[in-house]
């Protein structure tokens, strides 16, 4: 497996009391497969995501990215362990505006100390992969939706992460962008052996998931004999 969630709690302070956002939730994810999330609004689908990405710490539980337990790592350590191992695709692109669609992936490898020659042609392979190499020049405002959103994932595999996290990838597109969107996670993942987990509230192109957990009330369901 190369993401392990096991056993996780996580809670907020609510007044006096504390709201749980997760309950218990175990998911392992293998390489090469693609686990969608779904559930209503508030149900813990985010937060599951955020544990995972290692951005917030659970009360309990152990979060296990490609064989790295993270118990007790510090902050900078866990932001290194992001930097190699784990790719996010926010909600919303949030592209630099003066930057070009090669040079979104670029500033990634800049940040990381990698090779400025090399960083450009990993950048147009994996504009390629996205269906973007003739748009390389082009900045955001040039871009459309589903294009800016494709730009939004090629830079998230831009340092090889073994996870891959999706949150809401479709929310701002129409159907035909969202289902190719998500048709591109879940080819890139198979063809770059990512574990990845797509949050999302519509199940409306979820057919090539290889699987579908639900969550409610922080509490995660999975297929019969899914792990």
């Amino acid at each position: 497996m190369s993401l392990q969630l096991t056993d996780i709690t996580l809670t907020y302070p609510d007044g006096e009391d504390r709201l749980t956002a997760l309950d218990r939730v175990t998911l392992d994810v293998p390489r090469g497969s693609l686990t969608a999330v779904v559930g209503p609004s508030g149900s813990g689908k985010s937060s599951l995501l955020a544990v995972a990405a290692t951005l917030v710490t659970p009360d309990t539980g152990t979060v296990t990215v490609d064989g790295t337990t993270t118990t007790g790592m510090t902050r900078g350590d866990l932001t290194d362990l992001r930097r190699h191992k784990i790719g996010i695709v926010f909600q919303q692109p949030s592209l630099l505006a003066s930057l070009t669609a090669a040079e979104q992936l670029q500033v990634m490898a800049h940040i990381d100390g990698r090779s400025p020659a090399g960083a450009r042609g990993r950048a147009m392979d994996l504009l390629d992969a996205v269906g973007l190499a003739d748009h390389a020049h082009r900045r955001p405002h040039q871009l459309s939706g589903g294009q800016r959103q494709r730009v939004n994932i090629a830079r998230a595999l831009m340092n090889d992460p073994t996870v891959l996290l999706v949150d809401e990838p479709t929310s701002a597109l129409d159907h035909e962008r969202g289902a190719a969107v998500i048709d591109l996670i879940a080819r890139l993942t198979r063809r770059r052996a990512t574990a990845t987990v797509l949050v999302t509230h519509d199940r409306a192109h979820l057919t090539v998931a290889d699987r579908i957990a639900e969550v409610h009330d922080g509490r995660l369901r999975l297929p019969a004999g899914a792990g």
